[in-house]
């Protein structure tokens, strides 16, 4: 089944709810945990389940998406896989850009259709998890069903973000509803298993995860010419008609959804924990990321609790707990890392440059700073003495240098923050 399969993954709209970390970047390009990218997560999940014929979908800010995908997914001829990049673009026949995610694949079909396949797998470019994708499409094609969505658990608070279905004895999706609102949550609840039901999880979520035979969803685009959306259109008509099965995959492992500010926040905080949900360290399910060839990074008496901590950073930091610190990272003496995330530097500044450079333009970290319940952009300077302390307490703001969203601060890429200045919680 798995070779005859293809994944579209959906490169996402302009982020807003990431700004700033997407001002430059699209979503899937955003950094993960020190050294990988977000686009890295679906493309690795691929690779592990034997799909290796991969179609990307873009649209904004995409040129450090492009480049990474090239530089890093590269298949030797012989095994016949791709990582194909497909932006939006207006055509003779089409005049408008991607207007929702059913829109952008109906769109790239003619680039996909070129690719013989059978199944065909929507994946999301923003979220984190490790699924095989394997088990998934041999479900679909077991069941008999024309199309299977992904689903797994959630709450009632979290039930309003999300499409929530009803299943039958068969798994058989007989229901669904686009994002109710909280009043009309409760006529939702589903018999789940226990375990679940115990966390107050009594409601089936769809994942954005979307397998299609192949004629059913040039079926389904056909019938439907004006969908824009999976989850508002294409599957709610899917599920109501009676011309066709929709089954449900029941998920049970980690997963979340990168959108916002404090879900990417704590997303990569988790995984300085001792054994977080999210497993880096599988000897099978690898996460591939670009070869940097990085040198190993060094300490200078830093006490360390719970950090990740990339390839090729100069550390003289006092301490750092419960932090991430991304490649080629330099951080100065006497410093405090308290929950923050720091993305590192795309480059090293030479030793002639920086005795050219007064201190407080260096790259990195200064001396004497505390960075808490933060996150760094790339290739910021930020200088002596600097304080930067997020709170809960503190209200949405943006300068030219930094915002504060949801009570993190976040420093702007290539952001120059003086020395002796506070920012945030005094």
């Amino acid at each position: 089944m798995i070779n005859k399969t293809v994944a579209v993954i959906l490169g996402g709209g302009v982020g807003s709810r990431l700004y700033p970390l997407t001002a430059h970047r699209s979503k899937p390009a955003v950094p993960l945990a020190g050294k990988y990218r977000l686009i890295d997560i679906p493309l690795s999940n691929c690779i592990n389940s034997g799909i290796h014929r991969m179609f990307v979908l873009t649209m904004f800010n995409s040129a450090s998406l492009n480049s990474h995908i090239k530089r890093t997914y590269q298949f030797d001829k012989f095994s016949k896989g791709f990582v194909d990049i497909i932006a939006a673009e207006q055509t003779l026949n089409n005049k408008d850009w991607f207007q929702g995610t059913s829109d952008a694949v109906k769109q790239s079909l003619p680039r996909i259709n070129s690719t013989n396949y059978e199944y065909c797998i929507i994946l999301s470019g923003d979220q984190l998890y490790q699924m095989d994708l394997e088990e998934v499409i041999e479900k679909h094609a077991a069941s008999g069903a024309d199309l299977t969505v992904a689903t797994i658990p959630v709450n009632a608070d979290d039930a309003t973000g999300f499409g929530i279905m009803k299943v039958d004895e068969n798994n058989m999706i007989s229901s669904f509803i686009e994002k109710p609102d909280a009043a009309e949550v409760p006529n939702w609840k589903s018999p789940l298993p226990e375990k679940y039901t115990q966390e107050g999880k009594d409601y089936l979520a769809s994942m954005g995860i979307y397998v299609f035979s192949k004629n059913i969803m040039d079926e389904l685009f056909a019938k439907m010419p004006d969908a824009v959306d999976f989850g508002k259109q294409i599957i709610p008509h899917a599920v109501n008609s009676e011309d066709y099965k929709v089954a449900s995959y029941s998920y049970d492992g980690y997963w979340t959804d990168i959108g916002t500010i404090s879900s990417y926040f704590e997303a990569n905080l988790k995984l300085t924990g001792w054994l977080p949900e999210f497993h880096l360290y599988d000897n099978d399910n690898v996460i591939y990321t670009s070869a940097r060839m990085l040198a190993p990074t060094k300490f200078f008496g830093t006490q360390v609790s719970y950090g990740q901590i990339a390839d090729g950073c100069i550390i003289h930091a006092k301490e750092i707990s419960r932090s991430v610190i991304g490649i080629r990272s330099r951080i100065g003496r006497n410093t405090i890392i308290r929950d923050a995330i720091l993305m590192g530097n795309d480059y090293y500044q030479t030793l002639d440059e920086m005795e050219e450079l007064e201190e407080n333009e260096l790259l990195g970290i200064g001396n004497n700073a505390i960075i808490q319940n933060a996150i760094v952009d790339k290739n910021a300077r930020i200088g002596h003495n600097v304080k930067i302390i997020g709170d809960t307490s503190l209200a949405d703001d943006e300068t030219d240098d930094y915002c504060i969203r949801q009570g993190i601060i976040i420093v702007k890429k290539g952001a120059h923050i003086a020395n002796n200045s506070t920012i945030g919680k005094v």
